[in-house]
């Protein structure tokens, strides 16, 4: 078994992202306008501070989140 540290950082922005977008929906938002206006901005606004959705997601490099979005969409 081999461990790879940017597999388990992606794990954890997946993670981060789905709490964020559960957060968004529960509060009535449209979670992926919500989450894109955060990405091309940074204005921590656009997130909810339900569930701590707002403080989670700074803990996200954006650069990185684009990054691994990017390899994602092409590899499949």
């Amino acid at each position: 078994m081999t461990f790879s540290v940017k597999d388990q950082k992606e794990e954890e922005m997946k993670k981060i992202l789905t709490t964020v977008y559960d957060a968004l929906r529960q509060k009535g938002y449209n979670p992926i306008n919500q989450i894109v206006g955060y990405i091309l901005s940074e204005d921590p606004t656009y997130i909810t501070t339900h569930n701590n959705a707002r403080s989670l997601i700074r803990h996200v490099d954006r650069d990185e989140l684009l990054q691994a979005m990017v390899r994602h969409y092409l590899s499949e």
